[in-house]
Order: C-alpha cells, then sequence, then structure tokens
C-alpha cells in the first residue's frame, strides 16, 4: 500500500513554507488603477534612460490588438 499519510504532511508543509515567505496572499488585493501609478514612473524612467519609446508604444499596441482594443 502507498503512504500517502507522508506525502501528505510533506505537501502541506511545503505549503506552509511558500505562504511564509510572501507567496501566499496576504491582504486584499491591489486596485488595478493603483498598481498602474505604482509602475507608471518606472516605466518612465526606463523609458528616459534607455530611450525606448517606440519599443514601449509597439509593445503597448501589439497587447492592444492581442486583447481586442
Amino acid at each position: 500500500m502507498a503512504d500517502t499519510a507522508t506525502r501528505t504532511i510533506l505537501r502541506t508543509q511545503g505549503r506552509k513554507a511558500y505562504a511564509a515567505f510572501g507567496g501566499g496572499r496576504s491582504g486584499p488585493r491591489r486596485h488595478p488603477l493603483v498598481a498602474t501609478a505604482m509602475v507608471l514612473p518606472f516605466a518612465a524612467l526606463l523609458v528616459i534612460v534607455f530611450g525606448g519609446w517606440d519599443a514601449v508604444v509597439t509593445q503597448a499596441s501589439s497587447v492592444g490588438v492581442m486583447l481586442g482594443r
């Protein structure tokens, strides 16, 4: 017979360790506009530093087409 109890214990311990290191969800989800406001300054800095405005526009356009907009 298979030793399922040991495997179950190992799986649950692995999940606890995953959650302890920030892998699990902690607290409510962030609103998409708040997340966008957090990312935009960093994105603008990357565009300025690397001069990739054309690449940003191309990628945004591709994502828009892929989403059907």
